[in-house]
C-alpha cells in the first residue's frame, strides 16, 4: 500500500468516525424521545437475568438495546480509526486517534450511570458531553491528515474565533439543561432537574443570539484581515447551520416540543459543534500540507 493509499484510508476512516459519533447523538435522543431511556432498566445487562431483552422484548426495549448495540459500531470504527493511523507512521495521527477511542467508553459509562440512577437528569445531561468532544476531535484528525505540524497564528480574530468555540460549548450544555427541565425525560417516572422551563428556554436562546452575532463579527473580521479561503468556508458553513438551528429550535419552542423537531436538532447540535470546530482551527491555523513521499520510478 502506498503512501497516498495510506492517507486515502485514514481520512475514510476520520469521515467515519465523525459520522457515526453524529449519528448516536440523533439516536440517543431517540431513545429518550421515544420514551426508552429504562427500556433496559440495568447496566450493562438489560435486565437482570440477561444482557439482551430477550423473553422481556416491548418497543421501548428494543429501541434502548439498539441504541446499545450501536456502540459496537463506534468501536469497530474507533479500532479501524486507530490502525489505519499506525499504519501511516505519523505519531499525531496516532495520538488523536487513540484518545477518539477512549472517548467511546467513556460515553458509554456514563451511559450506564444514567440508566442506574434511573435518568437522573444531571447525568443525563452529561451523556451528550463527550460524543459532543469526539465529534470536534473527529474534524481535528480529520484536519491533521492534510495539514501535519501547522503553524499557529496569534492575535485578535484567534481570540475571537476561540470565543467563538467556547460560547457554543456553553449553549450546548445549557441545551441539555433546558431538556433536563422539560417534558422528554426519557421515561414516565424519571425526574425532572426542577428548573423552570420558560427561564431555561429564555437563557438558552440568549446564548444563541450571543453565539450568532459572534459569529456575524468574526465572519467580517475574516473579510477585513484577508483570511484564506478555507476560513471564509467555514464560517460560511457555522452561519448557514445556526441559522437552521436556531429555526428548527423557534419551531419547537413554539410547536409543543414535537419529537421530529426536537430529533432535528440534536442533528443540529452535532454538526454545529462540528463546523465550529473546523472555524476554530482554520483560523488558528495556516494550512501547511502533510507532506507525501513521491512513488519511486523504477527503470530498466
Amino acid at each position: 500500500m502506498t503512501e497516498t493509499d495510506r492517507l486515502l484510508w485514514v481520512r475514510r476512516m476520520g469521515w467515519a468516525t465523525l459520522a457515526t459519533n453524529i449519528g448516536i447523538i440523533v439516536t440517543g435522543g431517540a431513545v429518550r424521545l421515544s420514551g426508552s431511556g429504562l427500556g433496559c432498566p440495568t447496566w450493562p445487562r438489560c435486565t437482570s437475568e440477561s444482557f439482551t431483552p430477550y423473553g422481556a422484548a416491548d418497543l421501548h426495549s428494543l429501541i434502548e438495546f439498539g441504541n446499545r448495540m450501536l456502540t459496537f459500531v463506534l468501536v469497530a470504527v474507533a479500532i479501524g480509526t486507530y490502525l489505519a493511523a499506525r499504519r501511516t507512521g505519523r505519531a499525531d495521527l496516532t495520538r488523536l486517534a487513540l484518545v477518539l477511542g477512549l472517548g467511546i467508553p467513556a460515553q458509554a459509562l456514563i451511559g450506564g450511570v444514567t440508566v442506574l440512577t434511573n435518568l437522573n437528569p444531571w447525568v443525563v445531561s452529561l451523556h451528550m458531553v463527550p460524543s459532543l468532544a469526539i465529534v470536534c476531535l473527529a474534524v481535528l484528525f480529520l484536519r491533521r491528515v492534510d495539514h501535519a505540524a501547522p503553524v499557529v497564528r496569534r492575535g485578535a480574530v484567534v481570540r475571537l474565533a476561540w470565543l467563538v468555540f467556547a460560547v457554543a460549548w456553553v449553549v450546548f450544555y445549557v441545551g441539555t439543561l433546558v431538556t433536563g427541565a422539560g417534558p422528554h425525560a426519557g421515561d414516565a417516572e424519571a425526574p425532572r432537574n426542577g428548573l423552570d422551563t420558560l427561564e431555561m428556554s429564555q437563557l438558552h436562546a440568549d446564548l444563541v443570539f450571543l453565539l450568532v452575532g459572534l459569529t456575524v463579527g468574526l465572519f467580517y473580521a475574516l473579510r477585513a484581515t484577508g483570511a484564506s479561503p478555507g476560513a471564509h468556508r467555514a464560517a460560511h458553513a457555522l452561519l448557514g447551520i445556526q441559522v437552521a438551528q436556531a429555526a428548527i429550535g423557534f419551531v419547537q419552542y413554539f410547536g409543543g416540543l414535537p419529537v421530529l423537531v426536537v430529533g432535528l436538532h440534536m442533528l443540529g447540535t452535532g454538526l454545529t459543534a462540528a463546523a465550529v470546530t473546523w472555524l476554530l482551527v482554520e483560523v488558528r491555523e495556516e494550512s501547511v500540507p502533510a507532506v507525501v513521499p513521491a512513488e519511486p520510478v523504477l527503470t530498466d
